[in-house]
Formats: structure tokens, C-alpha cells, sequence
């Protein structure tokens, strides 16, 4: 399916009526796979945020069907929370091709698949992503698949947390230099790293809690429960374990800020 550019630009050289467009463009409003799936395909023209097929819950014939419809429409396609078996059906795709790229991050359980591009170039929004410990890196990674897909720079540092504050100096910095536009802070147990950050820098923070607790407020509630109570303002918070979630409101912020750098 041709590009929104490319069918306004044939509209521009009177390729195209703007009845045949206006058909055209209707294909990318709902792509329906039988009783499946209704697949958003305009979402990121309409939202600045990509349609991200959640593996979890559906079975591995149903995400390689989606997956399909979705290369054939749009040419690329962003999975989330993949198992081993997903894995497998995704890559066994007849319309996989030496002009598609497959990659797979295994810590976040993610999988891109994208056209092959020469060079991608610099990033326009400025990310920055800290983990509190080790075991928050998976939730991270996925911040970071969606904000690089959403066409951002990021920049991480992982097990920068509270036990061992002065990790955390280093990486402010480097942020600081880089003139990030928004931090995405990961963490579990206490979750109190987001508040830490977000009385250090003058950049929106974005707190994910993560389920990496035990005892009471065990599953990340307490994490949670730390970070909506904290008093650091310019801190925001998103779900248990909302990677994906806080990688999208990070690119949107990013990008918009970019926008504006000028």
C-alpha cells in the first residue's frame, strides 16, 4: 500500500483524482482480518503513535496472521510481549523477504519488522532512560523499542538506583549534555528513584513501576503506590510494568518538543 505522502503527491502531479484518493486513503482506516482482528492502520497518522500488536493472550497463528495483513498494508509491524512460539510463527511468513528486517529484542520480548533502510539518521526527540536495578531492564527495553520506532534518540543507563546513589550522577549528566527532552525512570520495590530524578532535573519525568517486589506490597503495588504519592513535581506515572505505555507518552513529548528546538 502506497504512503500518505505518495498518494497526496500523485494528487499534487494530477496523477490521481481526489475521488480515487479519497478511496485510497479509506484502506487505512480499518484493515479487518475475518473476525480476528480490526487493525487500526491510521493510528500513527492520527496519533503520532504506532498500532503495537500485544502477543500475549493470542495464540501464535493469530499474531503471524495479523502480522502479515499488517506488512502487506502498512510494510512494518511492532509486537509486543512475544513468547518463543510467537517468535517462530513471525518469522515463518511467506511475505518476509530480503527487503524486510526482523528484529528481535529478547530482553523486552519485542520483535520490529521493517522495511531494510540504508541509514536511519539521527533521532529527532531526546529520550533518556534509567533503571533503578537489573531486573527493570526488560520494562526499559520495551521504552526504548517504542520511542526509537517512534523516531527518537534514546540514551539508557541501567542500575543507577537508590541503594548506590551516586550511580545516578553520571547518568543526569550525560543527560544534561545531550539536552534530553524527557527521562523515563524504570523501578521496582520502593520506586523511589523517580522521585530522586524528577527533584534533580527541569525535563518532564516519566515513572515506571515495575513488578520486581516481593512481601508487602509485593507485584510492584508499592512501587506504584511511592511514585503517584511522590512530592517531586514533573513526575507522571504510568502502569506496572508500562513499558510500552511510557515509551509512547516519551516520544510524543520528544518529538514535539523537537519540533520547537529550532
Amino acid at each position: 500500500m502506497q504512503s500518505l505522502k505518495e498518494i497526496l503527491d500523485r494528487v499534487f502531479r494530477g496523477e490521481l483524482s481526489p475521488v480515487e484518493a479519497e478511496k485510497m486513503l479509506k484502506l487505512f482506516a480499518v484493515d479487518e482480518l475475518g473476525c480476528l482482528a480490526k487493525l487500526d492502520g491510521k493510528r500513527e497518522l492520527r496519533k503520532g503513535v504506532p498500532e503495537i500488536i500485544l502477543a500475549e493472550g493470542k495464540t501464535p497463528l493469530d499474531v503471524a496472521q495479523i502480522c502479515g495483513v499488517m506488512l502487506a498494508n502498512k510494510g512494518n509491524v511492532i509486537v509486543s510481549r512475544c513468547s518463543l512460539e510467537h517468535l517462530e510463527a513471525i518469522k515463518s511468513l511467506t511475505a518476509l523477504d530480503e527487503t524486510f528486517v526482523v528484529l528481535v529484542n529478547e530482553q523486552a520480548k519485542m520483535v520490529v519488522i521493517k522495511e531494510r533502510v540504508s541509514d536511519a539518521g539521527d533521532g529527532r526527540g531526546r529520550v533518556g532512560i534509567l533503571t533503578a536495578g537489573t531486573s527493570d531492564i526488560p520494562v526499559a527495553e520495551e521504552a526504548r523499542v517504542i520511542a526509537e520506532e517512534m523516531g527518537c534518540s534514546v540514551f539508557s543507563c541501567y542500575d543507577v538506583g537508590v541503594a548506590g546513589i551516586h550511580r545516578l550522577l553520571e547518568p543526569l549528566k550525560r543527560f544534561i549534555e545531550y539536552d534530553v527532552d524527557v527521562v523515563v525512570v524504570v523501578a521496582g520495590r520502593e520506586g523511589a528513584l523517580g522521585s530522586v530524578v524528577a527533584g534533580l532535573v527541569d525535563v518532564p519525568v516519566i515513572g515506571v513501576p515495575t513488578s520486581n517486589s516481593y512481601g508487602f506490597g509485593a507485584k510492584g503495588v508499592g512501587a506504584l503506590m511511592a511514585m503517584l504519592q511522590s512530592c517531586s513535581l514533573g513526575l507522571a506515572v504510568v502502569n506496572i510494568d508500562g513499558g510500552v505505555a511510557a515509551g509512547a507518552v516519551a516520544a510524543l513529548i520528544a518529538n514535539r518538543a523537537d519540533r520547537f528546538r529550532k
